[in-house]
């Protein structure tokens, strides 16, 4: 009850002297999105005949967040080097990752994207189907942010050490 009280009194008092509170930053949480993408990719592995589990990693996870900020921020990205010259290799292994490491980059010129928009920029790469569709990429990390006017989306794909 007294934070509800103290949160009042700095409308009130801010109201009355004109300061400006700023508005908490909207940040959209795109779990969903994400976990849709792993699921979307373990369907393709069984497609392809695997027999294995697919488990979201948090390594590779963290690997694919600094890679998304990285293309968010930096238009002249568009692919799977970083604005530092980094590779999913090297970002994978300083998130801690030790394996064998791949990825996926989608980029859509808008708000938001789809899971198939996704994977329609995916499936249809034979680079990518491979990636997508080998068996011994039993790790994944998903992650995506927004922008105004873009979205990015990556996908890093590991076989454990």
């Amino acid at each position: 009850m007294t934070s509800k009280r103290s949160v009042a009194l700095v409308v009130v008092t801010s109201a009355l002297l004109g300061w400006v509170v700023p508005a908490p930053a909207a940040h959209a949480d795109n779990r969903r999105l994400n976990n849709s993408v792993a699921a979307n990719v373990y369907t393709i592995q069984r497609q392809a005949g695997c027999t294995t589990d697919l488990t979201v990693n948090p390594q590779l996870q963290l690997a694919a967040q600094w890679h998304t900020n990285d293309v968010l921020n930096n238009r002249s990205l568009d692919g799977d080097l970083g604005s530092d010259g980094s590779t999913v290799a090297i970002r994978a292994a300083n998130a801690g990752y030790q394996g064998n490491v791949a990825e996926t980059v989608a980029i859509n010129p808008a708000l938001a994207i789809s899971g198939i928009e996704i994977l329609n920029q995916w499936y249809y790469r034979s680079d990518y189907m491979a990636i997508m569709s080998n068996c011994a990429f039993t790790n994944i990390g998903v992650w995506s942010e927004n922008s105004l006017d873009r979205t990015v989306v990556v996908a890093v794909y590991g076989e454990p050490a």
